[in-house]
């Protein structure tokens, strides 16, 4: 980066590579010669095959390979930047080239590396085809640039007097400085391998004590420092640090506090190594959208590295799967939910307004092992059909409410939900009222812990009520919500169902006696 140039050409000292860092630097033995030339080449980038892969890595000492497919967009994308760096380092060294692989034609390749996720980069030293390093998260030429020259040499700065790590910080809007009272072994090391995978910030290291007395450090500790300001700190502890937490929490600083999901971000969203993932959906046109930003913006900030806020514009068409992915109704927008990438389980925040409180104590419950996740279904209850008011789950509510015998009038709540909770001591009541009643149930379900797919849904609470004999009407109640409107619109529904029937039946006789008759005069 233009950074660490400026301060090499400012006189500031670096570390030797054989005192300061385990780079992967340049072998003893020297690369066998082979001929590239006879390797056919698009934009500065060897085109590699089954037939060409082994001459390739014996014919350069650092070789980055991308393995993609033509038609993936964040192939395409990946493309230009990619061949931009490769031209700048064909410039400076004859002994790094990129080469790409198209998987949807060598297919052996693609088995050979494992190859699950498009594009994936893999860089290979010295011919070595058995271990090669993974590049991740890196997207734009000078990042290629910068990640390939850290992981053939230095990854940090060295920084020995206070002067030195002032211009350090002053050099860039953001920076890294690792505070280490050893600059080899221990955490050291850990600092410097998350330096290698985080090309987009200038990184520095010092253990002098000057630097420390003047910055107030008395631990081994990592600092971000944002426009010559201190912005987070993360201590070394017991003299051990975490190279995935680590270079997590650093990446969030490359990007937005709160990201939104579109198809450009969405490639940066799962380069950083941040495996929980809190998303707002939301309507951008919504008229309480500006402060519900603002407060899911004020919340991040405590969870940066740990659990990482984005945001998913509801008006926007082309966000349609994911939307659709999470299971996100339109009547349940504004809606919070925590993705757990490893395991694939999803949590649903228990409150409807987002609220800086509100979205603090979901993820601090999430962090803590206490939210609970969400299924599309919760578990039938013990006792469940034995109360007044029936209770409802995703896998019993289809068998209950479309049948033969039963008008079926049921409450659709959140637990959360003032208005709700306000109901449901009414809603009890009125179950008592039918409690002996033959053929008619009163059923609740919790809206959103199950999933259940109605057309015209609502905002909670509503209700809809399932008449005997169909399986598939659904009326819903738009009354008043107290004891006489409901009994009257049930009774109502139940009455004309009675009706249709009887005249269902009087029609039938008639219909029969039509067709007695044709086939007497036949």
């Amino acid at each position: 980066m233009r950074a660490l140039w400026l301060l090499v050409l400012t006189g500031l000292a670096c570390l030797p590579l054989s005192t300061a860092e385990g780079g992967i630097g340049p072998s003893e033995k020297k690369p066998k010669k082979a001929k590239l030339s006879q390797i056919k080449e698009e934009d500065n980038v060897l085109v590699l095959k089954k037939s060409n892969f082994e001459r390739a890595l014996n014919g350069t000492q650092y070789l980055l390979v991308e393995f993609y497919i033509p038609l993936s967009g964040p192939s395409q994308s990946l493309a230009a930047e990619f061949a931009k760096a490769a031209e700048q380092l064909k410039k400076e060294s004859v002994d790094i080239r990129f080469g790409k692989v198209d998987v949807t034609d060598q297919k052996d390749l693609k088995k050979e590396f494992g190859i699950l996720e498009y594009p994936t980069l893999k860089f290979f030293v010295d011919g070595d085809r058995k271990n090669p390093v993974d590049c991740k998260g890196v997207r734009e030429a000078s990042a290629f640039i910068t990640w390939v020259r850290r992981q053939i040499g230095l990854s940090t700065v060295l920084l020995n007097s206070t002067d030195q790590a002032k211009t350090f910080i002053d050099s860039d809007d953001l920076v890294v400085i690792g505070f280490f009272k050893s600059v080899q072994g221990g955490a050291v090391e850990v600092f410097y391998d998350s330096a290698r995978d985080v090309p987009e910030l200038p990184f520095g290291v010092t253990a002098s004590e000057e630097v420390f007395a003047d910055f107030g450090i008395r631990e081994d500790m990592v600092v971000v420092f944002q426009k010559g300001k201190p912005v987070h700190n993360e201590a070394s502890e017991e003299g051990k640090l975490n190279k995935v937490d680590l270079t997590g929490l650093i990446k969030t600083f490359t990007m937005d506090l709160v990201i939104e999901y579109n198809l450009e971000t969405s490639v940066k969203i799962f380069d950083v190594p941040v495996e929980n993932h809190i998303v707002l959906f939301m309507a951008k046109s919504a008229d309480m959208f500006g402060s519900a930003y603002d407060n899911y913006t004020s919340a991040a900030s405590e969870f940066r590295g740990k659990i990482m806020f984005i945001f998913v514009d509801t008006d926007e068409t082309r966000n349609g799967r994911v939307i659709e992915y999470f299971r996100v109704t339109e009547v349940e927008v504004p809606s919070v939910q925590i993705l757990n990438l490893t395991s694939n389980v999803k949590y649903k925040m228990p409150a409807d307004e987002v609220t800086p409180e509100n979205l603090r104590n979901f993820c601090r419950n999430y962090l803590e092992g206490k939210a609970k996740p969400h299924k599309s279904s919760e578990e039938i209850q013990e006792g469940w059909d034995k109360k007044p008011v029936k209770v409802l789950v995703g896998s019993n509510f289809d068998r209950v409410v479309f049948n033969k015998k039963n008008h079926v009038f049921v409450l659709f709540y959140a637990p959360w939900s003032r208005d709700c909770q306000k109901l449901l001591p009414v809603w009890d009541e009125f179950g008592k009222l039918y409690e002996s009643r033959k053929n008619v149930v009163i059923a609740k379900i919790d809206f959103t812990a199950n999933d259940i797919l109605l057309i015209n849904l609502e905002r909670y609470p509503f209700f809809r009520y399932f008449p005997a004999g169909s399986e598939t009407e659904v009326v819903p109640y738009k009354g008043e919500h107290n004891l006489d409107a409901f009994a009257k619109f049930l009774e109502e529904q139940i009455k004309a169902r009675k009706k249709d029937s009887s005249k269902a039946k009087k029609e039938d006789p008639e219909k029969e006696n039509e067709r007695t008759v044709q086939k007497e005069e036949l």
